[in-house]
């Protein structure tokens, strides 16, 4: 579990990093105070959740925000001045999962982090790792390691990326360009045709009968959707 905080006050920096890695012994925290920087660690490391202030140099928060909402659905919660109701709002509009005030102590952001993370269907951090199950598909995020009916299925860098952001985003359309961003980068010169050769790629791997997919549906002309199957099918 990975969790970005981007915040322009190295106290309260140090202060998050600490509670959560008491709590979440497993967790990752990547911490930044300039919002440009914030967000290059954004593209960087595809956090699982962003904690993110509003107030910050180089870009502030909404703006960062906006630029995560243009590639991602990542979980994000923003911190706010106390009374700043009109921040709170603007935040939400723009695609906010929760806020919290400042100050604030430890313990109530542990609270609002788990509360986003089970509302977005997430793992909150454990002791071991999670695993992504679907049928007959697991996955391991730690280590990569993807299994069908428990034989390793080898995957190239670029198709385990894909089909990581594809299950992260399980049962949610992912469009083209969004999963071009996310797998290629934000300055990248992929096309669609991209995407098709190395979905195709994909199902020959995984699907039982890559040319009728279980896994992996195409909305044609908007992007793919990882599906999980029912028990029983």
């Amino acid at each position: 579990m990975k969790i970005l905080v981007v915040d322009d006050d190295p106290h309260i920096l140090d202060a998050v990093t600490v509670g959560f890695q008491l709590h979440w012994q497993d967790c990752e925290v990547l911490a930044e105070t300039d919002g440009e920087r914030g967000l290059a660690l954004f593209y960087a490391h595809d956090p699982d959740i962003v904690v993110l202030d509003v107030n910050l140099p180089g870009r502030n928060g909404f703006e960062v925000l906006r630029e995560i909402r243009r590639v991602s659905d990542v979980p994000v919660i923003m911190l706010t001045a106390r009374g700043e109701e009109t921040d709170q709002v603007r935040g939400l509009e723009l695609g906010a999962d929760d806020y919290i005030t400042k100050p604030f102590g430890h313990l109530a952001l542990l609270a609002r982090v788990r509360a986003v993370l089970r509302r977005a269907q997430l793992p909150a951090p454990a002791q071991a790792l999670p695993d992504f199950v679907a049928g007959d598909l697991a996955i391991s995020f730690q280590s990569h390691r993807v299994t069908l009916k428990g034989a390793p299925v080898k995957l190239t860098p670029v198709e385990y990326k894909l089909l990581y952001h594809l299950v992260r985003n399980a049962g949610r359309l992912m469009p083209h360009e969004a999963l071009l961003n996310r797998v290629w980068g934000p300055e990248h010169g992929a096309t669609t045709d991209y995407l098709k050769v190395y979905i195709s790629r994909l199902r020959a791997k995984l699907e039982p009968t890559p040319d009728s997919p279980r896994y992996i549906e195409t909305e044609r002309g908007l992007g793919y959707r990882f599906v999980k199957p029912q028990p029983g099918s």
